[in-house]
């Protein structure tokens, strides 16, 4: 993307325009756009991923983990291959996670399997807020959790991962106007 979206303009656009100006935001679920574009317009940015992070939250469990399902797991093979979004790859390399040591890897592929084993989906977390570390660390705590907690921990962190790619995407405003 070459310049910055207004929240002016997703308001006023086609319906078609807002879901794929937003659908990448959300990873391979542009349903979660176009089912805000409906709710328009909307006084902030904030509200707009509101909108959309609630129309995440309705989902029933087994509908949250298909969405769930639907990322790519840190360090992961889409990581090294490089199959992952835009976004995603982006991401996952502000902490050289595709260029991984083989013991390293190794060890990534084992938490990564323990979790899919234990939850059903992959392990989630906004990279952009960790170090390797951190990140090590918090999955490792997370892997304790019971599954509600971890159902919402997961939400939590697509909330942080698409509120920062919609701060990359759409220019702040505070309030939208109609006109009189």
């Amino acid at each position: 993307m070459t310049s910055m979206l207004t929240l002016e303009s997703l308001n006023t656009c086609p319906p078609d325009a807002f879901v794929a100006a937003l659908a990448e935001i959300w990873e391979h679920a542009p349903w979660v756009p176009e089912r805000v574009v409906q709710q328009r317009p909307f006084a902030s940015v904030a509200a707009l991923h509101g909108a959309m992070v609630a129309v995440v939250a309705a989902l029933d469990e087994p509908a949250r983990i298909a969405f769930y399902a639907g990322h790519p797991e840190l360090a992961g093979a889409d990581t090294r291959r490089g199959t992952m979004t835009d976004d995603s790859i982006a991401e996952q390399a502000s902490l050289d996670l595709a260029t991984l040591d083989a013991a390293s890897a190794q060890r990534w592929d084992a938490l990564n399997a323990a979790y899919r084993t234990r939850f059903g989906f992959p392990f989630i977390l906004c990279i952009r807020r960790h170090t390797r570390a951190s990140a090590l660390q918090a999955f490792e705590q997370r892997l304790q959790h019971d599954r509600a907690t971890e159902l919402a921990a997961a939400l939590d962190e697509i909330a942080a991962i698409t509120r920062l790619r919609l701060a990359q995407r759409v220019a702040p405003a505070s309030t939208f106007t109609t006109p009189a």
